[in-house]
């Protein structure tokens, strides 16, 4: 008895000893190969930054400026989220508070949106080509990078706030409801304000997608290198900026440049996600 109990014990330590290090292993690889990528693209691109002309208002052959494409990017960000949020943010608020949360249609409707978010962007650029550049006629412009970017980060938008309001206790709701408030000032004034924190994280999130997508945006927006002046002319953003340079074969070193402009600007997002996400969180327990 006493040697299967030892046997049992050995053989426990044993596997945890090798979970233990299959975790570990799997970690530092994972740590390792991220942190070769990242000092690989900063050690070439940030000396390339310093490259003369490079953050010129203009684009031009000899000194493939990435400024307009910075421009562009901040601008089709702002139209994708002021499409985006408000639907997402809303169907959201009707999936969790409104609609009856085992009901069929609502189990279709989410298991729609978490298969949308994981399509590839290809084929959201595939669809805005047919729909926005080819049948309504608009070609490639800044309104059909901007609506198909705002149809691919819907669903994101839609699941983080839905499961950001669903982890509300629903105690709130009952104080308010017990309190003599309605379902629309509950929402507004309780239960949207305790999910802000998730919603925002979403959001950010949302915003990392937008500017590092390329491949919906080359089939919709195009790869016009010149700061968008209007909703109907031809742009790029810093990604599409990046993949042209590399294609032209010419601009290697911009290519590398735009890239540290790129992968500084998405740890700039992750870093400001999480301090808002705190920040919020901090507020919304001293609010309590």
């Amino acid at each position: 008895m006493k040697k299967n109990i030892k046997k049992i014990r050995l053989r426990s330590r044993v596997s945890a000893l090798l979970m233990r290090s299959a975790v570990l292993a799997a970690a530092f690889l994972t740590a390792s190969t991220l942190l070769a990528v990242i000092i690989h693209i900063l050690s070439k691109g940030v000396p390339a930054l310093g490259s003369d002309g490079i953050f010129d208002p203009v684009y031009s052959s000899q000194n493939a400026s990435m400024f307009p494409s910075i421009i562009n990017t901040c601008i089709m960000t702002f139209l994708s989220l002021g499409l985006a949020l408000p639907l997402g943010i809303f169907s959201a608020i009707y999936l969790a508070e409104y609609a009856d949360r085992s009901s069929v249609p609502v189990k279709l409707i989410r298991l729609t949106a978490e298969t949308l978010a994981g399509i590839p962007s290809i084929v959201y650029g595939l669809f805005g080509y047919i729909l926005f550049v080819i049948t309504l006629g608009w070609g490639y412009t800044l309104l059909s990078g901007a609506i198909t970017l705002a149809i691919m980060i819907l669903p994101l938008i839609m699941r983080t706030t839905e499961v950001a309001l669903l982890s509300v206790p629903d105690s709130y709701r009952e104080g308010s409801y017990g309190l003599g408030a309605g379902r629309l000032r509950t929402v507004m004034r309780i239960t949207l304000p305790a999910a802000v924190p998730g919603i925002a994280a979403g959001t950010v999130l949302a915003i990392g997608r937008i500017v590092g997508e390329s491949a919906a945006l080359i089939f919709t927006a195009g790869t016009y290198p010149a700061v968008a002046d209007g909703l109907f002319s031809s742009t790029r953003t810093l990604a599409v900026h990046m993949y042209a340079l590399l294609t032209e074969g010419l601009y290697e070193k911009q290519a590398y440049a735009t890239a540290a402009v790129l992968l500084i600007l998405t740890g700039i997002i992750n870093a400001a996600s999480r301090v808002l996400a705190s920040y919020l969180s901090g507020e919304k327990r001293r609010g309590r």
